[in-house]
């Protein structure tokens, strides 16, 4: 038996799977082990000079301190989502009883009003963000196209753009509040005035990076490509269809990684000042509340930004990867 396995299947293949199997230990030390001891590390680390720092509030908040306010922050949501359903099932009582007495009662559905709880302020944060960055996309990625297509356009657009990356959100922001505040005025509107001056001030943040990596990317493009769109007299259109789009795809989603970290962070200092309702905001009022527990809210907000904004990075490379022809660029 041992001999016909032997004539079936060769012996370099066995000879390959027995060296795959020894590699399997040092892939899951890499993957597994090393990361998590890294982590066991820091969280010794900070434990330990937490415990040597004391404020103005009392010690600084170790990483118990910040395991419980995250179960308190739970709880007090789903405590505020009780108090809401209980709102709305009274309401639902009161105007049963109105169209019972009078049935032509007009019904008014009133909101519910109570504390925006930390997990609703997150979802807030998410929309704003992804709402500047897509208005972004809308704008730069199709500028950056004809920035690179065209000499003239990149040098009539490239100094207006040197000019105004470096500008800090904290600067756009009194400017993007008074314009909206001028332009925005209807007595019903669909959105609220913080939230559009935040997703514009994320937008003016990280159009960019979109706008440099894009064109940056289409003027690259391998010459022969462009030269089989010649010979085929592809209208404007079906090039940047079939040739331009495809090949600047890798440039493109670069720029928009690098784009949605900028505006995730350009978020927190927006909703902070424009008084959002969201993470932002959240970090601000428990900064100026300054209670014993207001610290380790912050360390815990702080814990959450991160790690939301490794999320979307690894979401943004994973439609990256679905996207783009070129995998191997994908995976960095």
């Amino acid at each position: 038996m041992n001999t016909l396995v032997q004539q079936l299947i060769p012996s370099s293949f066995i000879k390959q799977s027995k060296l795959a199997m020894l590699k399997l230990p040092s892939q899951t030390l890499k993957t597994v082990i090393v990361p998590v001891t890294g982590m066991l590390i820091f969280v010794f680390l900070w434990s330990l000079a937490a415990s040597n720092i004391d404020t103005s509030l009392g010690k600084f908040p170790g990483p118990r301190a910040v395991s419980e306010q995250v179960m308190n922050l739970y709880q007090e949501h789903n405590a505020e989502r009780v108090k809401a359903q209980a709102f709305y099932g009274r309401q639902e009582i009161r105007n049963a009883q109105r169209l019972e007495a009078d049935p032509g009662y007009q019904v008014k559905i009133r909101s519910y009003t109570g504390k925006e709880t930390f997990l609703e302020q997150i979802g807030t944060s998410l929309i704003t963000v992804i709402s500047g960055f897509v208005l972004a996309a809308i704008i730069a990625i199709p500028l950056g196209i004809a920035v690179g297509l065209s000499k003239s356009m990149n040098q009539a657009i490239n100094p207006i753009i040197q000019v105004f990356k470096p500008v800090s959100p904290l600067a756009w922001l009194p400017i993007v509040t008074m314009v909206v505040s001028a332009l925005y005025t209807s007595d019903d509107p669909m959105f609220a005035k913080s939230f559009v001056v935040s997703m514009i001030t994320v937008t003016l943040c990280c159009i960019w990076p979109m706008v440099i990596n894009t064109s940056v990317g289409v003027s690259a493009m391998n010459p022969d490509w462009v030269n089989v769109s010649k010979v085929l007299r592809l209208p404007a259109l079906k090039h940047v269809q079939k040739i331009v789009l495809p090949a600047s795809i890798p440039a493109i989603f670069t720029g928009m990684r690098m784009s949605l970290g900028i505006a995730w962070m350009v978020l927190i200092a927006a909703e902070m000042l424009a008084q959002n309702p969201g993470l932002g905001k959240f970090v601000w009022d428990e900064f100026q509340n300054g209670s014993s527990q207001s610290l380790s809210r912050i360390m815990t907000a702080i814990f959450v930004i991160g790690i939301i904004g490794f999320l979307l990075d690894k979401c943004m490379q994973q439609l990256q990867k679905l996207m783009s022809w070129d995998k191997a660029s994908a995976e960095r």
